[in-house]
């Protein structure tokens, strides 16, 4: 499916002669969300609930929409427990301080999967040292999958949050979260899932799901940089403190106390980004206007392609589950002998855009046995000519240094 229709709305994409295979990092953003943000702007920008005059009332109107916007779009329970951050890692270090320095008393554990970014790993490592607790991993199997036996064997009735990535920036596995929470809900645990990587690519239901916190950023679903979303149960977010305290978020200040504002507020200090907001709703309209059916379906011949072209490379070596089912739009490679670093900087001079490094995932890629991989991420703008140029730009890799490889 050559969706060159779909890839003539970016604008970027359409000026420029490039192969961008780096959507799992940031995706690129369509003309219609550019315009959104640009007439925001244009138009009403003021400071919401600032304000008694019309301008700011129409801005606080907007970015309210938007959370309502948000809250249906992954069928939260109430429009409350939509709460706005500058990206996953924002939120996520919000429930690490807002939760658990709260929650949690010394000999509790916290189980998190080796997949996680780091996002989702160093704020536990705060909270358990600070409360002597214990941080416990699930480990992948040898098809890049969490068993059900790891599952129960590393979430026990000690097990007091539990951490969890619905699909791996690396490995591009599709965790079963669902089974996931429902065993650990048995066992008196929370449950956070980190949706940044899945909900680009399929539809999110919290309710279905019975997440206690989800969190995504909005730069990974062709919103702008910097606006990211909280989702947590009403009864959760009304027993946790503010992680950030100034503007808005208050309800009275004394000179010697302050009480705070209701959800959302109280989690939503400052000025925020109104801006990213309403790009985010932007987003969001777009993409249902295209349908997850044709996103996937999109998605899963460019996989299959590059994943048959792949393997074809017998110098290449794939870090992805061979179930296709698990396995979501992001491929990791290396080129045997060939540092991922050159490799990209090979791609790079002939228009093919990939991502080099750990991914934010150290503990993964010590586990692999790896310092760093090559990762190609693909979305609904991609094509088979994409896919084609990453294969003769990596035949070209393997061509200049195969000489020196030993």
């Amino acid at each position: 499916m050559e969706n060159l229709d779909i890839k003539n709305d970016f604008p970027l994409l359409e000026k420029s002669d490039i192969a961008y295979l780096d959507s799992g990092a940031t995706t690129q953003k369509p003309i219609q969300v550019i315009k959104k943000i640009q007439e925001f702007y244009n138009d009403n920008n003021a400071n919401p609930h600032r304000g008694a005059y019309k301008l700011s009332q129409d801005t606080t109107r907007i970015y309210e929409d938007a959370r309502t916007k948000i809250a249906k779009f992954i069928n939260a329970k109430n429009r409350d427990e939509i709460i706005f951050t500058k990206n996953a890692t924002e939120s996520l270090n919000l429930i690490a301080y807002s939760y658990g320095m709260h929650n949690i008393e010394a000999g509790d554990e916290f189980v998190l999967s080796i997949m996680e970014h780091h996002s989702n790993i160093v704020p536990w490592q705060m909270v358990a040292k600070a409360k002597n607790a214990s941080l416990k991993y699930m480990y992948v199997n040898s098809e890049f999958e969490l068993s059900d036996d790891e599952i129960k064997n590393k979430i026990t009735d000690k097990t007091k949050v539990v951490g969890i990535t619905h699909v791996s920036n690396v490995l591009g596995t599709i965790n079963n979260v669902k089974k996931i929470i429902d065993y650990a809900h048995k066992k008196g645990a929370i449950v956070i899932v980190d949706a940044s990587q899945s909900i680009p690519h399929m539809q999110i239901d919290v309710q279905e799901l019975n997440a206690d916190f989800l969190v995504f950023s909005g730069h990974k679903m062709l919103a702008p940089l910097g606006i990211g979303v909280l989702f947590g149960k009403r009864e959760l977010l009304n027993k946790m403190s503010p992680f950030l305290m100034g503007g808005d978020m208050i309800e009275y200040v004394y000179e010697q106390e302050t009480t705070f504002a209701p959800l959302p507020n109280k989690f939503e200090a400052g000025t925020q980004n109104v801006g990213g907001v309403i790009g985010l709703g932007a987003a969001i309209d777009y993409l249902q206007s295209i349908g997850y059916e044709t996103i996937q379906s999109i998605e899963k011949e460019l996989i299959m392609y590059a994943r048959q072209e792949l393997e074809k490379l017998e110098y290449v070596t794939l870090y992805m589950t061979p179930n296709i089912q698990n396995h979501s739009s992001v491929i990791s490679f290396n080129i045997n002998g060939i540092h991922p670093h050159d490799v990209a900087s090979i791609l790079d001079s002939v228009g093919v855009y990939i991502r080099s490094g750990n991914h934010c995932a150290q503990p993964l890629m010590r586990y692999l046995k790896v310092d760093s991989t090559c990762r190609a991420s693909f979305y609904l703008y991609n094509t088979k000519t994409d896919i084609d140029r990453l294969i003769s730009g990596i035949n070209k890799a393997y061509d200049m240094f195969k000489k020196y490889i030993k």
